[in-house]
């Protein structure tokens, strides 16, 4: 028998569990376990098992199990439904020797609620949101947030299956779709103590429905989509899907040169972004679409178009996005450090703006500006120069089509040079002067 048994134990107790299982808690020195675990398996512990309750202390576990393990003492773990799905096994293969430790799974929780509810789970993306209280989802919340993992998911699957904790309930999941917008693309089924006296199942409800209802715990939530998520391409929408400032006065980077924009940026999913200047949002956006492991942190200095992009945001189904009224670098100093910035317009803080960004940038991080007035240009390449950062330029000159009678002809668009570099080796910060730009960015 292995020094450590990790057992999966549902809220039926005993009866759920195998004859092995059973006959490994009574050969137990030492039963490590939630209270309503411990008391349930009480009659199957010997008379001198010392019981160990692990609330509140799971980093505690490990040490406890290889006190036992030292001693020649065996040592059970109780945990619920199978112990690798979100439960504690996961942390005691990282940190325990695999050779002192087995694990007996029971039904995960997650696949009981789904054969209560007949819903075949082969195609569910199984998640928890057993974090801390955050609070309600607020559209644009960063990744501290508890809800965070869920936010983004549900852009993309067709059936959810999601274990709560008190603070993160069904009723507060409903109000998130709700937030975003989702509130008729899924149908909530909720499974309530599950296996007790009192099971409760509450099936296929609108978000409306359970956002305003009480639910007691332990309970799960399935979300099964009923609309079909959006086809909309990665990157590379036509100027006239964004929501922009009327009349227009260029707060828009136009396909064409935001294509190039995100082609240099050279995204990966998990891509930490920030975008300078955001005008409408579409660089950023398109950005979060394409590192949709990541997220994109945005900041505009005219709050006035932070409605616009909000507007873009839902239409285009994003959740890995926050946004903010302020002036770049400044207000930006509490984002994380970026793999990859984009600025689209400096409002005469370029020089700065770039000994900052190219600072903050992680290794191998990447800086793509785009800039319309030559002085700009000229005091970009030089600043960038002066920091020791290798740079290329692009020109991205294009002409699109406009009807001419029963012809056509091609209208030249401004051009606009596209700069890229990479995060250099810098001197101290008190090493290195600030310029004032001569002309600020559109």
């Amino acid at each position: 028998m292995s020094d450590c048994s990790v057992i999966g134990v549902l809220d039926d107790g005993p009866a759920g569990l195998t004859a092995e299982a059973v006959a490994r808690i009574g050969a137990a020195k030492r039963v490590i376990g939630a209270r309503r675990m411990l008391d349930g398996c009480a009659d199957l512990m010997a008379p001198d098992a010392e019981p160990l309750e692990l609330t509140g202390r799971i980093a505690d576990v490990p040490g406890w199990i290889e006190a036992s393990i030292a001693v020649g003492d065996p040592v059970v773990v109780l945990a619920t439904g199978d112990p690798l799905c979100f439960g504690i096994g996961g942390l005691l293969a990282r940190r325990l020797d695999p050779a002192k430790l087995h694990i007996l799974p029971n039904r995960s929780t997650l696949q009981l609620a789904c054969a209560r509810f007949r819903i075949p789970w082969e195609d569910a993306r199984w998640l928890s949101v057993h974090h801390r209280d955050s609070g309600d989802w607020t559209p644009g919340a960063t990744p501290d947030h508890g809800l965070y993992p869920l936010a983004q998911a549900l852009r993309r699957e067709t059936l959810l299956a999601v274990l709560t904790n008190p603070a993160n309930g069904p009723a507060r999941i409903a109000r998130l779709l709700l937030a975003e917008g989702l509130g008729e693309d899924f149908d909530l089924h909720v499974a309530e103590r599950l296996l007790m006296p009192e099971e409760r199942l509450i099936g296929g409800e609108p978000a409306s429905a359970i956002a305003v209802m009480d639910f007691a715990d332990p309970n799960l939530v399935l979300l099964r989509r009923r609309r079909a998520t959006s086809a909309l391409p990665r990157f590379g929408l036509p100027d006239d899907a964004y929501s922009q400032r009327r009349p227009e006065r260029g707060l828009i980077t136009k396909r064409e040169v935001r294509a190039v924009a995100l082609a240099l940026l050279e995204l990966r999913p998990t891509d930490q972004v920030w975008d300078l200047g955001a005008g409408s949002g579409s660089v950023g956006l398109e950005a979060a679409r394409l590192c949709d492991r990541g997220h994109v942190y945005a900041i505009e200095k005219n709050a006035d178009d932070l409605a616009l992009i909000e507007a873009n945001r839902r239409a285009l189904g994003v959740a890995n996005y926050s946004v903010r009224a302020g002036m770049a670098p400044d207000d930006c100093a509490d984002w994380p450090d970026p793999d990859a910035v984009f600025i689209g317009g400096s409002s005469g803080r370029l020089a700065q703006m770039l000994e900052t960004v190219l600072r903050r940038l992680r290794p191998d991080g990447r800086l793509v500006l785009a800039l319309v007035a030559v002085e700009n240009l000229t005091l970009a390449l030089a600043t960038l120069d002066r920091l020791g950062a290798h740079w290329d330029l692009n020109q991205i000159q294009a002409a699109r089509s406009r009807p001419i009678l029963s012809l056509h002809r091609l209208q030249a668009e401004n051009p606009v040079w596209l700069v890229q570099t990479r995060a250099p080796s810098l001197p101290p910060a008190d090493q290195t002067p600030s310029e004032t730009d001569p002309c600020p960015e559109p």
